[in-house]
Order: C-alpha cells, then sequence, then structure tokens
C-alpha cells in the first residue's frame, strides 16, 4: 500500500506537522515545517539529521518546470559483442563467435521511484545501462525496444535524462558555484533567462547540502586543495539536475564512499525519487542501510534477469527458491555471492544461477513485469506529459557564442588558478635563458671563427628549447583534461570546435610572452646581431615556431589515451624532426628516401631563418690567430669564414628562402592545428558512439 501523509496538526499556514504513514515500513516519519523552516527529526531508522550534515531548507518556487512523469521500459532486450577478428598470422582462423551480453532483459521503472541494479561482475549491470542511455553501443548487436512512455527512443533519451556516471571529472579550478553556473549556461535550455539560470544554481546548491562549499574551489588532488569525496559526489548530482531530467541514471554513486557517506548519497537519491523522478542506479554490493533505502531492485545474472520486483520482497522469492538469506545478513551481499560465477566452480555456480533465472521468468513478479511492458510497447498506457520534450532542433542547450565564451572563461580562469604550472614555466624560461646566457655569453658583433660556431648553436638550441618546452607543456596538460571534454561533450554540453577554439586562444598569451622572454634574454647576453629589428625578427619566429611545437603536441595529445602515453610518444617522432634541422646534418647528404621528413621539420625552416637573420648583414668575420686544423685524411686546412654570406652557405642555406621558410613554419601550424582538430572530432565521435 502507497504511503498516506496525514495532517495531524494545523496551528496556522506556516506550521504543519504530518505523519508518513507506510504500511510496508516498520518506521513512521514526521516532517515538520516551522515558519517556513524545514526540519527532519530522528525516525530511529537512520542516524539523525544533525550526524549527516544538516542543512537548513526553506521551501522555494522551482526555477525550472515540474518534473513530468516518465516510465522507462525495456522489451526482450539482447545485447551481443562480436569479437575483432585479428589475423595475426597467415592461414584461416575460425569465424568470430559473437559473445552474447544481455538476454532477453525485461523492465520497467515508473515515476518517483528509486531502483537498484545488482549483479556479480560480468553479469550485464553496465552494458544495461549502456542500452538504456544509448551510449558505446558502437560494437554491439542490440535487439530490443527501449521506450520512453511508450514512445520508441534513441538517443534524443539525453533531452529527457541525465547521467551521473562513476568518476568524478571536474575542472579542479572552479568554485562549485563557479562550475555550476557554467554547466547552467551551457546545458539548460536557451529560451530561460541567463538570471533564472543563475537563480537554478542557487537553488540546486541549497537543495544539495553545497552551501557551506559553494565558494570553495573544487580542486586537483596533489595541486589544489578542494572539497571532499562526499561532496564531489554531491556536486557530480548537482550538476546533472540542473535541468531537473525527469529520469536519472546513476552509475555505482556510492563507489569510493564510506558508509555514511553512502547513506547520504542514497538517501538524496530517494529525496529526488519523492518528488517524481525516475531513477535508476547501478550499486555495488550497499550496506544493509542503503539497500533497505531502495524502492525496486533488479538482479542481473549472466546476462538474465534474476529477479526484478520490490526490493523488500527479494528475500521471499530466493527464500522460495531454497536460498534463505542467514539472518543478520546483508541482503545485498547474500544476493551476489549466491549468483557468483566462482571459478573452481563453473558449473555448479552456473546450474543455480540457470535454476534462479528459470523460477523468476515462472513467478508472478515476471508475469506482472511481461504484461506491463507489452502495455508500454504496445501504446496503451494512458501516460500524459505536458513539457516532455523528447526530440529538440538541437542537442546544444547554448548557441555558438554562449558555448564559446563560457569555455574561454573557465580556461582563462584555470591557467590563473592553477598557478603552479605556470609559475614553473615562467621559471624554466628564465633558469635557461640566463644559463645559456652565460655560456655563450658575448658582448659585440665583432666574430671571430670560433664565435660562428656558438652562434650556430645558440640559435639551434633556441629553437630546440621552444620546441621542448612548449610541447611538452601541452602534453602534460592537455591529455588529462580529455576525459573530461570527452564526457561533456557526450552529454551535449559544448561543440567540439568551440572547445577546441577556447582552448587554442587561452594557450595564446603563453606561447607568446615565455618566447618573447627567453629570446630578451639570450639574444642580448649571447651577443647575437645587435639590431632591434633582428631582434624582433628573432622574437617573432619564436613564438611562431612555440606555437607550431603545440600544435605538434595536439596532435599526439589527441592520439594518446593518457599523458603517460603522450610524453612516452613525442621524444621518439620530435627527434628525427630535430635531426633534419640543418645543424646535426647537412641537407645535401640525406639520403634521398628520407628526404621526405625534412619538409615535416620546421626546425630546418626555422633554422634557416634565424641565420638568415644573424649572418646576412654581417660583412665581417675575423680570421686572425685562427689554428688551422689539418684533416686527417686529405691534409688540408680548415675553411675561415670571412662573411656571413660564406657562413649561410656552409650550411647549404639560401637567403632567398627567407619568405619562403616563414610561411612554410606558418603553413605546419596551421596544417598541425588542422590535424589535431579533425583527430579531436573523430575521438568525440567514437566516444559517444
Amino acid at each position: 500500500m502507497e504511503s498516506e501523509k496525514t495532517p495531524l496538526l494545523s496551528a496556522d499556514s506556516n506550521s504543519h506537522t504530518y505523519v508518513n504513514i507506510d504500511q510496508n515500513s516498520r518506521s513512521v516519519k514526521e516532517t515538520i515545517y516551522v515558519d517556513n523552516d524545514l526540519y527532519q527529526p530522528y525516525d530511529g531508522s537512520q542516524p539523525p539529521k544533525n550526524m549527516r550534515e544538516t542543512y537548513l531548507q526553506k521551501p522555494r518556487t522551482s526555477v525550472v518546470d515540474p518534473v513530468d512523469p516518465i516510465t522507462l521500459s525495456w522489451k526482450d532486450v539482447n545485447v551481443y559483442s562480436i569479437p575483432e577478428d585479428k589475423k595475426c598470422c597467415r592461414g584461416s582462423n575460425p569465424a568470430a563467435i559473437p559473445k552474447r551480453i544481455l538476454r532477453n532483459v525485461n523492465g520497467i521503472l515508473k515515476p518517483g521511484t528509486l531502483m537498484a541494479c545488482m549483479g556479480a561482475s560480468g553479469a550485464g549491470k553496465s552494458t544495461l545501462m549502456n542500452i538504456l542511455t544509448f551510449r558505446n553501443c558502437g560494437k554491439l548487436v542490440v535487439q530490443g525496444d527501449v521506450r520512453v512512455n511508450g514512445i520508441e527512443i534513441g538517443r534524443s533519451i539525453r533531452n529527457v535524462s541525465a547521467y551521473v556516471q562513476q568518476d568524478d571529472l571536474f575542472i579542479g579550478a572552479l568554485t562549485v558555484r563557479e562550475h555550476l553556473q557554467f554547466r547552467a549556461i551551457l546545458r539548460m535550455n536557451n529560451s530561460i533567462r541567463k538570471s533564472k539560470r543563475l537563480e537554478r544554481v542557487e537553488e540546486v546548491i541549497h537543495e544539495l547540502g553545497l552551501s557551506k562549499c559553494a565558494n570553495t574551489l573544487i580542486g586537483t588532488p596533489g595541486r589544489i586543495k578542494g572539497i571532499s569525496g562526499g561532496e564531489m559526489k554531491r556536486l557530480s548530482f548537482a550538476s546533472e539536475i540542473l535541468t531537473n531530467p525527469p529520469l536519472l541514471f546513476c552509475d555505482e554513486p556510492t563507489s569510493g564512499l564510506d558508509s555514511y557517506m553512502a547513506m547520504n548519497i542514497v538517501d538524496m537519491l530517494k529525496s529526488l525519487a519523492a518528488k517524481g523522478h525516475t531513477i535508476l542506479c547501478t550499486i555495488h554490493q550497499p550496506s544493509s542501510e542503503v539497500y533497505d533505502m531502495f524502492d525496486q531492485l533488479l538482479l542481473l545474472a549472466e546476462g538474465r534477469t534474476a529477479y526484478m520486483g520490490p526490493a523488500k520482497e527479494g528475500l521471499d522469492f530466493f527464500k522460495e527458491q531454497g536460498y534463505a538469506c542467514p539472518v543478520n545478513y546483508n541482503p545485498a551481499d547474500y544476493f551476489i555471492m549466491t549468483m557468483a560465477i566462482l571459478p573452481d566452480q563453473l558449473d555448479s555456480c552456473r546450474k543455480r544461477v540457470e535454476k534462479i533465472c528459470d523460477a523468476f521468468s515462472k513467478s508472478k513478479h515476471a508475469v506482472e513485469l511481461t504484461k506491463e511492458t507489452d502495455i508500454v510497447c504496445n501504446g496503451t498506457n494512458p501516460v500524459t506529459t505536458t513539457n516532455l520534450v523528447v526530440d529538440r532542433e538541437s542537442s546544444y542547450g547554448a548557441n555558438w557564442f554562449q558555448q564559446f565564451g563560457s569555455l574561454t572563461w573557465r580556461a582563462w580562469a584555470q591557467n590563473i588558478r592553477d598557478p603552479l604550472i605556470m609559475k614553473v614555466k615562467i621559471f624554466q624560461t628564465i633558469f635557461i635563458g640566463v644559463v645559456l646566457g652565460l655560456i655563450y655569453l658575448h658582448d659585440n658583433n665583432n666574430y671571430d671563427q670560433k664565435q660562428v660556431l656558438n652562434v650556430n648553436g645558440v640559435l639551434f638550441l633556441l629553437l630546440t628549447n621552444m620546441s621542448f618546452a612548449n610541447m611538452f607543456a601541452i602534453l602534460n596538460t592537455f591529455p588529462t583534461e580529455l576525459p573530461i571534454f570527452l564526457r561533456e561533450h557526450g552529454s551535449g554540453l559544448y561543440r567540439v570546435d568551440t572547445y577546441y577554439l577556447s582552448k587554442s586562444i587561452t594557450e595564446l598569451p603563453a606561447l607568446i610572452i615565455l618566447p618573447t622572454l627567453f629570446v630578451s634574454i639570450l639574444y642580448w647576453m649571447a651577443g647575437l646581431y645587435y639590431n632591434v629589428e633582428s631582434f624582433l625578427i628573432c622574437c617573432g619566429i619564436s613564438i611562431l615556431v612555440a606555437n607550431t611545437a603545440a600544435s605538434f603536441g595536439m596532435i599526439i595529445s589527441t592520439l594518446s589515451s593518457s599523458a603517460t602515453m603522450a610524453l612516452a610518444v613525442a621524444p621518439p617522432l620530435l627527434i628525427p624532426l630535430m635531426l633534419f634541422g640543418g645543424f646535426f646534418v647537412q641537407n645535401d647528404t640525406i639520403p634521398d628516401w628520407l628526404l621526405w621528413l625534412k619538409y615535416l621539420s620546421w626546425f630546418q625552416y626555422s633554422n634557416e631563418v634565424l641565420n638568415i637573420n644573424q649572418w646576412s648583414d654581417i660583412d665581417h668575420i675575423d680570421c686572425k690567430n685562427v689554428t688551422v686544423a689539418l684533416n686527417s685524411t686529405v691534409g688540408t686546412p680548415s675553411r675561415c669564414f670571412t662573411t656571413g654570406s660564406q657562413v649561410l652557405e656552409s650550411l647549404s642555406f639560401d637567403e632567398d628562402n627567407w619568405y619562403l621558410d616563414f610561411g612554410l613554419i606558418s603553413a605546419l601550424f596551421v596544417g598541425f592545428r588542422i590535424v589535431s582538430f579533425i583527430i579531436l572530432v573523430i575521438r568525440a565521435k567514437r566516444s559517444s558512439a
């Protein structure tokens, strides 16, 4: 019997007392409103509210529309995973055998219901969640119906649902309030005014008990101190319920939390369900107290339904099959243990699972479930909605400019509030610049033969430092943020191009200031050509090289699955390009079959430009006091350079290539950016498949 709410006392319009009476529950819970303040006194079944982060909550008028009732149903769902046919050796390989993950799974989830989906590892919980949310189905063959209020639905289910994933991924440099404001601007419908969106943020902060940490940085482990694990998990829910979605999916919401915080999270879900939300959670071995808070239970075993029905009747069903739960034993642990497939007892475990699943298929719960899903799938259910919109013209809540502006603001805030990285970059730039300046210290334009070698060396070291420093700066940061991008883009928060463009723009200041700082130190200390115009050209080329190297780093980052992989792959790719820069190997000695690599090397073009900038106007190089070195093979003296043109000639550089080289470096910069963007688009599509 459903619970009844009976008024016991009405002193005035602002003070009421209610008692919720549930015939199926041993507890009676009071909810008292006094002077518009909400208190929840201890009911004897769970810790007092003041032990579970008490929050003084006042009734509010919600900014968003009331929750539309949603009934989610799935019928005869079968899922197959077809393994890839990898032929590593010659000869005929047997055809890949499809693996059946889910077998004839039926289910229905009604409004105001909190359902737990449980099962041993490999039971099919994650696969079912992916099927219902239409995520990560690219390599699966799916059969069956998934409907919302009797309507066949596909990816547009994301317009009426939210998915709280197991891992909490956030930009740690933002505060809780800023993160939610960012989400509200991008996620909520564009027809809602900005002031109303921000009002909704405050409403959610209040509702989920985040007021105390609203202005606290979320934090990054090891770098920025932030909020607690429980607060971070509540923030994950807050991020998803901003739009007040009627349907909510949660993947292991209590993972990594202690029993106290787990109960707090599930209690929050229970309160959301009481407001009309339809909630499905996968959960791994909850405590007895947490288990008792769920309304419905779905047990999966070997891809089949072992039980689906009221959570409180699950023990009775297992008892009827001869598997009675011991007294004072956690029901969730018992279910998992009973349906687990142990490696050393495969046959007996599978027979037990088959017996339970077969018994459920003939039980009253299964018969009733089949009737309900048939009614829904045949379109005869009387479910009506007022504001439910399944299909929208655009999958994004914000337009292009709103997305770009919000992403640029977030990226800029991230750069400013994570000072450690910037401090390290500045220190590295100054330190290396001063050290190289002291090593190559020279105070005038009077060059001798030794200075020729030193100048050529310092120019190439300048290019090498600009390339490695700026490329590895990208490799250390971008791959760690990539999972956040893939998740947010997959949730329909923003487009790929707005994200990529905002990241590129916010990187520019560092890619301009740091190369300029480095050249300003090294150029004058090393005694490079004393001319303001030449100095500015050197700065410009260094900035262009830094951006080109960063763009190359973007390609590696978008191709890599982690920062560790990116850092491991980068040196073997960069060093060959560096060798073709004209410093270690003469251009005219490169083998023909490797010559094509030279054209991908910005070292080649930038080294030529910098040497032209340095030597083209030098008409005198001192040859006095030169020690003649004899070649041990032919006995000829070494060459003495008297002009800068001779130096360029010895390096196989052509003064007429100045503009060509500049254009080719620019082309590589743009080309690398385009390639990395295309790779990012492909990864985003695959992640959303």
